[in-house]
């Protein structure tokens, strides 16, 4: 069979596909990387870009949580439906339209002209992300055997890093450019464009005709049940939303646990089920998706925190926010193209992951001592082996996964994993930014009190401790904002060490399976 053969034409079983050489693989999977950059290149540069946007369109600290978690919340709900999807259509043509929905909700950002706008269209942004996520994993775990997959899982890996690296350098410089912050949701256009032609001129996946079950019902439970419970953790107890002890807590809270109850009920029966309860049920896969969750809330909660640490507490320029998390993305480049050449070489997994979830748990413990005025060489120690353990888990838990269900399984199992992966990220943002914005405000109303700047009872009209409109603030007030931000950004991450033991412990309990040679 010639090369062309060999990629070109349809096969007419998964089990009957030859194994393709290093080039075919890397040609057939060029196009995805490069959507795949483009969704990661959108986050990291929306990371840094943030405090200059809530300042022009007069964000608070909660707005800013939501930017965040709108896109992670749309992801989540939609990427085991995705998932789903790449089991029953064409991968190529659903990544292609990842891509579509990806670049409309990108389009619509950048001329957003207040809050509730550019929350909408990040969440079309989500919905397109979890497109471009599932289906790059369920492309991956379909033309590359488990054992070889290590290699380009690195690749992804390392895409997640240049992107990681390239977001918030470039974003930073594009806020302090004439061009402003509206082309941090621009510049990704373009490279989702020239992705979908690449997809279009070099993927070729064989396509297996069967009978189609959507669940839609199971689709629906997951995205409401989800978005109710994180809606509720972003406002209760905040002023003028709605107490833990109310009627709002009651009907929200008890009502996402009969839907979960009932998207439980309705996934063991339903021949297609959005989340399968067979495949996550598994003692691997049951383990990955907990350890998934907590690395979900530290990577998301890091990326959203750090820049805007670096911006509000130790008054950085967008520019040098960015340069200054280099260590971090150091660390996760490394961790990843290092972690998956060995996996390949070796046919060894599970120590990369327990390494990786060690370094993560110290790191993010040391930059809990985080304060307004840490010297930087602590916090880039604390970054690097942050991202280093990143990188050895992240791909490789889904790797650990994939090794151990069938083929027609794999979009699903994949998606699953990313999916909870993504509820741990949106949970982890609104839930850590809900204590850091309670933390500056206590901070921020006893400094200005001991200042006299108000009165104990609080009043006096100072700025309280959600706001981020700086540039209104008086200079004397905005002092103290700053210092008290950075002295309370500590709590963020050392509140994700602690969830992050819970991934240590779960990769220990993991068994370690052989990587199949075959597909």
């Amino acid at each position: 069979m010639t090369e062309k053969q060999s990629v070109d034409r349809p096969l007419e079983r998964p089990g009957d596909q030859p194994q393709m050489t290093q080039k075919e693989v890397l040609r057939s999977i060029t196009g995805v990387l490069a959507s795949f950059f483009a969704a990661m290149l959108a986050s990291t540069i929306v990371a840094i870009a943030l405090p200059t946007i809530m300042d022009a369109l007069d964000g608070t600290q909660t707005d800013f949580n939501w930017v965040i978690t709108a896109a992670l919340l749309a992801n989540a709900a939609t990427t085991p439906i995705w998932g789903k999807l790449a089991d029953l259509f064409d991968k190529k043509k659903l990544l292609q339209l990842g891509i579509i929905i990806f670049v409309f909700g990108s389009m619509l950002a950048g001329f957003a002209i207040n809050i509730p706008m550019l929350m909408g269209a990040r969440v079309i942004q989500g919905v397109g992300m979890g497109g471009l996520t599932a289906m790059g994993m369920a492309v991956i775990g379909t033309v590359i055997p488990p054992r070889e997959r290590g290699r380009y899982s690195g690749y992804f890996g390392g895409v997640m890093a240049a992107a990681t690296a390239g977001g918030p350098l470039l974003g930073g410089l594009i806020v302090d450019s004439p061009l402003g912050w509206r082309w941090t949701f621009f510049i990704g256009v373009p490279i989702a464009i020239v992705s979908m032609v690449l997809i279009h001129k070099t993927l070729y996946i064989a396509h297996i005709a069967r009978k189609v079950y959507i669940d839609w019902a199971g689709a629906v439970l997951v995205t409401i049940s989800v978005s109710t419970l994180l809606i509720w953790v972003s406002y209760v107890g905040k002023e003028g939303f709605f107490e833990f002890n109310s009627w709002q807590t009651y009907v929200m809270v008890g009502g996402s646990l009969v839907l979960i109850a009932l998207l439980i009920w309705v996934e063991g029966r339903v021949p297609e089920p959005v989340i399968p309860l067979r495949i996550i049920a598994t003692r691997t896969t049951a383990l990955a998706i907990l350890a998934s969750i907590s690395i979900g809330v530290a990577m998301f909660g890091t990326g959203a925190f750090l820049g805007q640490y670096f911006q509000v507490a130790r008054d950085a320029t967008p520019t040098i926010a960015g340069i200054m998390t280099l260590p971090m993305i150091a660390g996760n480049l490394f961790g990843s193209v290092f972690s998956g050449q060995l996996i390949s070489r070796y046919g060894r997994w599970k120590i990369f992951l327990v390494i990786g979830s060690i370094a993560n748990v110290g790191a993010l413990a040391l930059l809990g001592t985080m304060a307004h005025d840490t010297d930087y060489w602590i916090l880039a120690l604390g970054m690097f082996f942050n991202g280093l353990g990143m990188g050895f888990m992240m791909q490789n838990l889904v790797l650990a996964v994939q090794n151990t269900v069938k083929v027609t399984d794999i979009g699903t199992a994949s998606s699953s994993v990313a999916f909870f992966r993504s509820v741990g990220g949106a949970a982890g943002v609104a839930v850590l930014g809900a204590m850091l914005s309670d933390k500056v405000g206590v901070l921020v109303t006893d400094a200005l009190t001991s200042a006299h700047l108000i009165s104990p009872d609080g009043s006096g009209g100072a700025a309280g401790g959600t706001s981020l409109n700086l540039s209104n603030m008086p200079p004397a007030v905005r002092a103290i904002y700053e210092s008290s931000f950075g002295d309370a950004t500590g709590v963020v991450f050392m509140t994700s060490a602690a969830v992050a033991v819970v991934a240590l412990v779960c990769i220990l309990f993991i068994k370690e399976v052989p990587l199949r040679r075959t597909i």
